[in-house]
């Protein structure tokens, strides 16, 4: 990227990375999320 220093490269490469991990950790919840309201369907029958 033209212009950046390393600092930034370095930043943007990190920050990146805490994206995913927020991305992976979101699905896991909104997985989480849908399992437990299922089973909250299943019992209020």
């Amino acid at each position: 990227m033209p212009g950046q220093t390393r600092v930034e490269l370095d930043e943007v490469r990190e920050l990146k990375k805490r994206v995913r991990l927020l991305e992976q950790k979101n699905e896991v919840l909104r997985r989480a999320a849908a399992y437990l309201s299922q089973g909250v369907l299943r019992s209020s029958k």
